[in-house]
Parts: C-alpha cells; sequence; structure tokens
C-alpha cells in the first residue's frame, strides 16, 4: 500500500475502525489520508446552534490532531448534516468522494461497514462502494470495510451486510496511539462499558488479535481486492 484514503462518515470512525492501522501504514512509509463526510455533533439534543461555527472548529481541529498523532499525511471534513446524511441525494456523497479520489489517487481505500446500526455509516458504505466502482484507469485496487465501536456491534447482525471480517491488520505496535487518538476526541470518549472507553477499544483489539494469533488486531472485511 502507497497511498491509502480513510473515508470515515463523522470524526471519531476514522480512529475507532482504523486508528491502529492508520498509524501502522503511516509508520511503514504509506502516505495515509482520511476524508470525513459529515461535520459531527450537529444533530445532538443539546448542541447549542449559536456557537455552532466554534463548536464545529474545535471538533475538526481535534480530526486534525488526532490524524497527525496517527501520522495521517492529511484530514479534510466534507461538512454533510450530521446524521442526516440519508435525506440527501446519494449522488452528491458520491460525487464528493470522487472528487477525493481523483485528487490523491489512492490505491487503498477503507471505509464504514455496511451493516451499521448507524445511518451515516451505511449512506458512506454505498457512496464508498459507488465512488470506487472498478472502472479503467482508475487508482483503486481494494477497498476495506471497518467496524465501529457503539454501532456494527449494536445492530447485534440484524442488517445485512452483516460484519464478517477476513482480513487483520497486527496493531500490536500501534494500539495505544490509537487509544490515545480516540482521547483527543474529548467530547466523543465514554467511561468503560461504554465501547468507546479506552478498556472497551483495548478489549476489542485484544480480542481480535487473540483469533488469529496476534497480541492486537483490527479486523476488516475485504469488498474488493485487484491484483
Amino acid at each position: 500500500m502507497k497511498k491509502v484514503l480513510v473515508i470515515a462518515a463523522h470524526p471519531d470512525d476514522e480512529v475507532l475502525g482504523c486508528g491502529g492501522t492508520m498509524a501502522r501504514l503511516a509508520a511503514e512509509g504509506a502516505e495515509v489520508h482520511v476524508a470525513i463526510l459529515a461535520n459531527g455533533l450537529t444533530s445532538r439534543p443539546d448542541f447549542d446552534a449559536a456557537q455552532a461555527a466554534a463548536a464545529l472548529k474545535v471538533h475538526h481541529d481535534r480530526a486534525e490532531r488526532a490524524g497527525k498523532l496517527l501520522g495521517a499525511a492529511s484530514v479534510q471534513v466534507l461538512g454533510f448534516p450530521d446524521q442526516k446524511m440519508d435525506t440527501l441525494p446519494l449522488l452528491d456523497i458520491t460525487q464528493a468522494i470522487e472528487r477525493e479520489i481523483e485528487r490523491l489517487q489512492p490505491d487503498t481505500v477503507f471505509t464504514q461497514h455496511g451493516g451499521d446500526l448507524n445511518m451515516d455509516h451505511v449512506i458512506t458504505y454505498r457512496a464508498t462502494l459507488t465512488a470506487t466502482r472498478p472502472m479503467a484507469g482508475r487508482s483503486v485496487r481494494r477497498v476495506y470495510a471497518y467496524e465501529v465501536a457503539s454501532s456494527t456491534e449494536w445492530a447485534f447482525q440484524r442488517f445485512e451486510p452483516r460484519f464478517h471480517p477476513s482480513v487483520f491488520f497486527d496493531i500490536a505496535s500501534t494500539l495505544e496511539k490509537k487509544i490515545a487518538a480516540m482521547q483527543v476526541y474529548e467530547s466523543e470518549t465514554r467511561a468503560f462499558p461504554h465501547p468507546r472507553s479506552p478498556e472497551a477499544m483495548r478489549a476489542i483489539a485484544l480480542r481480535w488479535g487473540s483469533v488469529v494469533g496476534v497480541q492486537a488486531a483490527e479486523a476488516f472485511e475485504l469488498v474488493r481486492e485487484i491484483h
């Protein structure tokens, strides 16, 4: 992998889904970029619309800081409405992703899983698959879907497609960086036993590691790979 694009619905999904893998690939010399589709925060009942600009700037600055901690070369927040992506034409979201792919020319794309509880994740998955359709001359050779704690597992495999991981990245050397990057998102972390707590994040990585015989891992579903 020489150039990687991580596509996330919300700020923090990129860390929860593949933060350890991002840090590992960046350390190995890959150029890692992040495209976050929705602005985050604005759907929350306690969100103060009068302070929207300031609050979103803080949130997006945190996304930038988390990305830098993981070695990302760039982090872009595209500004779609939080938790309302299903109200938009899919074409608008797909074309925004296509513009990022055209600009960056990644060979590898990581995106949300399509069976998640969160509808923005589902829309992101669908739009990504459309934007990365394997036409002649396109740069993308492989597409992976990642799980997000407190969304993928909370669907309890009731929605299709169900998460069936088939690729695992050893993140024993970068797990603590992933946890530290999540801590940058002060408004998104939770206390144990919430899945976004440091303890739960560590447990998830150790569990997947035990499945494949390493100390810690992140799990992905391979959507497509072209050799």
